[in-house]
C-alpha cells in the first residue's frame, strides 16, 4: 500500500486490493505505521490464494482457479483443432468470503 496513499487521504477506511499478495502488502504497511486491520481499516483482497492464513485472516473474492484454467485450456483446445475464431465470453462465478479484515467503518 502506498504510504502516499494514507497521506493524501487519511479519512480512508477500506481498500480494496488486486489479489491478496498486494493485500497482505498493504496490511503490513498499515502494520509498520501502527494502523490496526479491521480496527481502524478494513481490507479486502482478490483470488483467495493464501488469505486464510493471514493475520488476521483476510476478507477476499474467491476466484475458481481450476474452473479458469479447465475453461481456457478447453478453448485452447477447441480453437487448435476447429480454427473458430469466434469471440465469446465465459464466465467463472466469484464469491465473497468474509473473513477478520473487515469491520464497520470506524466513526
Amino acid at each position: 500500500m502506498r504510504r502516499r496513499l494514507l497521506t493524501q487521504a487519511p479519512d480512508i477506511t477500506a481498500v480494496f486490493a488486486v489479489s491478496d499478495l498486494v493485500a497482505a502488502g498493504a496490511m503490513q504497511a498499515l502494520y509498520s505505521r501502527g494502523i490496526l486491520v479491521p480496527r481502524q481499516i478494513s481490507i479486502i483482497g482478490f483470488d483467495d490464494t493464501f488469505a486464510q492464513y493471514l493475520a488476521p485472516p483476510l476478507t477476499t473474492v474467491r476466484q475458481p482457479m481450476f474452473d479458469m484454467g479447465f475453461k481456457a485450456a478447453s478453448l485452447a483446445i477447441e480453437f487448435i483443432t476447429s480454427r473458430d475464431l469466434t469471440a465469446r465470453l465465459e464466465f467463472c462465478p466469484t464469491r465473497l468470503v468474509i473473513r477478520e479484515s473487515t469491520a464497520r467503518a470506524p466513526a
